[in-house]
């Protein structure tokens, strides 16, 4: 295309994204309606795509801080989002014999793995004096539980062994739940507070790793020894998640495999039976939340749809007022050389700069609440730039697409009747 022609094109485009303008501002209430509808279209997908980036960033977060190589050992694991109703073949986990501390302390022998972790969790109301609050998280573990979810120490210490082994009522909080029981400066360490209306000793403190509801402001959590979990308690048993760290000379696959041979010869499973456990790497976990993502974003994408839809009908009307209203505009246009193509050329760009008008407004509603999230809860949500794009480029096409009748109807004009129209 000649330097002449481009800068044709290019006038052209201006033009109409001039009159695409002048027609916002002179139908404020059909153009709204139009932006309107686009915007919610676009923001939808805005601000579910960037949650569900916070949250697919913070679980391979949460992932990574167990480790490259930790793998976990649970009863069952169910892939994607399913519904049970109850039934044995809707609750396959039923068939299945309960993870055992026993099996936890064999695999824990194992040449290739350095240590285990077992974990159950349960809710309770946590309180001292006259300060409570209810529902917190319980989790009672293995001393090498900082070892799974990250963190440190703030204050105090972590239990040992020997309290693990003998069931001590010893407990360390989170830093919200300290926050939560004690006032600001006061020393948490050596309080004595009550857990399933048992007293236990609060030995130290720690910060939350960065993750997914755990930002140091998430919610308050306690962790007991596991053994002292298991003696006060009320909770639902069989649901034992063993995490597993294999030698820093051992791979990931040669460690699972040691585990699977050994519960499979502990549970006394013969040759081409079915394991009833299941080993499970990170990777696996991320994989599994993966594929239930792309459920959110058909969701995302229908919901999204309906709002491209409505602004698309209302671009249809508004271009059909447009040329109407323009007719004897179109005619004179025509009559001074102008072709069809320029005709179409003209009204597609003013359609597409309606709707894309409406794509900038829903993303920056889009923005706005993905900051919201961001600020206000610990999703760390992120706009992708991918999002961005696409969200553009479909208020373009849907402009483009609902804008080519009532554009080609102009084109289609004759002009000899277009100048006669009053």
């Amino acid at each position: 295309m000649s330097t002449l022609g481009r800068g044709n094109l290019l006038a052209r485009a201006f033009e109409g994204v001039t009159l695409a303008i002048s027609a916002v501002r002179a139908n404020k209430m059909r153009a709204s309606l139009t932006i309107l509808g686009i915007a919610i279209g676009v923001m939808v997908v805005i601000a579910m795509a960037s949650t569900i980036t916070g949250i697919q960033r913070s679980v391979s977060d949460i992932v990574s801080q167990a480790g490259p190589k930790t793998f976990y050992v649970m009863r069952f694991f169910r892939d994607g989002i399913q519904i049970s109703d109850g039934s044995d073949e809707m609750s396959p986990w039923r068939r299945r014999p309960r993870l055992s501390r026993g099996e936890a302390e064999l695999i824990r022998r194992l040449p290739a793995i350095e240590d285990v972790n077992v974990r159950e969790n349960a809710s309770s109301r946590i309180a001292y004096g006259t300060t409570s609050s209810d529902n917190v998280s319980v989790q009672g573990m293995d001393p090498s539980w900082i070892r799974v979810d990250g963190g440190s120490m703030a204050e105090g210490r972590n239990f040992n062994a020997v309290e693990n082994a003998s069931g001590a009522y010893v407990v360390v909080l989170n830093e919200k739940a300290a926050t939560t029981l004690f006032v600001r400066g006061q020393d948490a360490v050596g309080k004595i507070i009550k857990i399933f209306g048992v007293p236990f000793t609060v030995i130290g403190v720690y910060h939350d790793p960065t993750g997914l509801f755990q930002d140091g402001g998430g919610s308050p959590n306690v962790v007991i020894p596991h053994e002292t979990f298991v003696k006060a308690a009320d909770f639902a048993r069989g649901w034992v998640n063993i995490a597993v760290f294999p030698r820093a000379e051992v791979s990931q696959p040669v460690a699972m495999d040691q585990v699977v041979s050994a519960l499979r010869v502990h549970r006394g499973l013969k040759p081409g039976q079915e394991n009833n456990f299941d080993v499970i790497s990170g990777d696996k976990f991320l994989e599994s939340f993966n594929s239930m993502t792309q459920g959110f974003f058909l969701a995302m994408l229908a919901l999204s749809s309906v709002g491209l839809m409505v602004g698309g009908v209302g671009v249809v009307a508004i271009m059909m007022i447009s040329v109407t209203e323009r007719t004897r505009e179109i005619g004179v246009r025509m009559a001074l050389g102008a072709t069809r193509g320029e005709i179409l050329f003209q009204f597609l760009v003013e359609a597409a700069t309606l709707t894309v008008i409406g794509g900038m407004v829903g993303m920056l509603m889009g923005g706005l609440i993905a900051y919201g999230v961001n600020r206000f809860t610990p999703i760390p949500a992120a706009i992708p730039l991918w999002s961005v794009a696409a969200a553009l480029i479909a208020s373009a096409v849907t402009g483009i697409f609902f804008g080519l009748y009532p554009a080609n109807k102009a084109a289609r004009l004759d002009p000899v009747e277009a100048l006669r129209y009053e």
